[in-house]
């Protein structure tokens, strides 16, 4: 039987990736979905779109390019349906719309520029509710380059979801408003007073990274202590980038976002008054991919229903002429 395969681009602030997942055959010990490719290039997108307004020409053709050596791999992984994504920096940009239609034109992928709130759904319908315990109040937090998007789950079910311009990338060019912060800490306030206790799952490169940087944590349960976090986040707030990248054998994309990323984490936790992280590895990708996968799933099971339902109907039809 051949390989099912789906591809999901996330064209993000600080890094563009593509991510493709095989469908297993059911009962398989590695689960439903496989990861059998993952790219991650840091075309840093929104040191222009933040600063400027738009994405330089020189970025865009970068993107470009990208697209067209991520279009090549999904035909050598026979890739079945895929979904391109752009979030916090192409929405934000007044030629991003522009730059789609080139990449479309060029390379034949259909690039999307989501929303917030989207970008959020997509993140949270990622079967991430298998996470939660029944009873319990959760707060899905993914920090991305441009963007922090926010879903409150109650016993399982999703009962808020914001976005937020509060990103790493956006944080370092120094075009995040008070006016946002402000927003922020009184939306978290509120939830807080309305559904404590609130638990939270962190999402995103720089969560994960802390995560493994982190002295005390519970690596069985993937629980990092909010005290562990501030230890961290204060090392390496006080070393160079050069000194992180040396020191602690970070990437140079990764050691000056994850700094504002860990400083974000530590303000939702204060304001809602969270003890630790729960830090899964997924993210909008894996979202992405679940949803084509639900998508497939669903258009499959309808075409097979009315095939049957049309074979049916030719059966009664052969039954009434013999007759």
């Amino acid at each position: 039987m051949k390989k099912v395969n789906y591809a999901a681009i996330d064209i993000g602030s600080n890094a563009v990736r593509l991510l493709i997942k095989s469908v297993n055959e059911e009962g398989s010990p590695e689960g439903l979905l496989r990861k059998v490719q993952l790219i991650r290039i840091p075309l840093r997108l929104g040191e222009d779109a933040f600063t400027t307004g738009e994405i330089s020409e020189g970025k865009a053709e970068k993107l470009i390019r990208l697209m067209k050596a991520y279009k090549q791999l999904m035909k050598i992984f026979e890739v079945s349906d895929y979904r391109a994504c752009a979030t916090s920096a192409m929405r934000d940009a007044r030629n991003g719309k522009e730059i789609t239609r080139k990449i479309e034109k060029k390379t034949g992928i259909r690039v999307e520029i989501i929303d917030g709130q989207e970008e959020a759904h997509i993140v949270y319908d990622n079967h991430i509710e298998q996470l939660f315990a029944s009873g319990q109040n959760y707060l899905y937090v993914d920090v991305g380059g441009g963007s922090t998007e926010i879903n409150l789950i109650c016993d399982s079910e999703l009962k808020s979801s914001r976005s937020y311009n509060i990103g790493t990338v956006r944080m370092l060019s120094g075009m995040v408003k008070n006016e946002e912060k402000e927003q922020m800490r009184t939306a978290l306030q509120a939830l807080a007073a309305e559904y404590a206790p609130i638990q939270i799952i962190g999402s995103g490169g720089n969560i994960n990274k802390l995560f493994r940087l982190a002295d005390k944590k519970d690596k069985k349960q993937s629980f990092l202590p909010i005290e562990s976090l501030k230890e961290i986040c204060e090392t390496l707030k006080a070393l160079s980038k050069e000194e992180r990248i040396k020191q602690f054998k970070l990437k140079p994309d990764r050691a000056d976002v994850i700094v504002p990323a860990a400083e974000i984490f530590l303000e939702v936790a204060k304001q809602v008054n969270a003890t630790g992280i729960t830090v899964p590895t997924i993210g909008l990708s894996d979202g992405i991919i679940d949803s084509l996968y639900t998508k497939n799933m669903h258009m499959e099971r309808t075409l097979n229903k009315t095939g049957h339902h049309r074979l049916h109907r030719l059966t009664q039809i052969i039954y009434r002429v013999d007759s």
